[in-house]
């Protein structure tokens, strides 16, 4: 397998683990159906944890179907704002990274 096909087995397999979850998410937010106050009162902080942890995943899928997108055009392991090549020590901590580790450094930084 070469290293690209390997990276978007990674992707796609957390690409449905995400979804799932999101699924689950959004059943668990539907669910909540409670009248009694005090149980509303911690089902709304609850609902607010499950809803941080919808936005964060579904952030996560915008960036992997963008480094899917990348693979597709043949873009995939260069930096989108310099052209460097990625290390794969980093792709392999953060296969949908677009930025190599300079870039990212200097976009924390800023």
């Amino acid at each position: 397998m070469n290293t690209t096909q390997h990276y978007r087995k990674i992707m796609q397999d957390r690409l449905t683990e995400l979804e799932n979850r999101l699924h689950g998410i959004d059943q668990e937010l539907d669910s909540h159906q409670d009248r009694d106050w005090d149980d509303s009162a911690i089902q709304r902080e609850d609902d607010e944890v499950l809803e941080g942890l919808g936005h964060s995943g579904q952030a996560e899928i915008r960036m992997i179907e963008a480094a899917l997108a990348r693979m597709d055009e043949g873009e995939y392991g260069f930096c989108v704002r310099c052209g460097d090549t990625i290390q794969p020590e980093r792709l392999n901590v953060l296969p949908y990274t677009p930025l190599c580790r300079a870039c990212a450094g200097a976009t924390a930084r800023a």
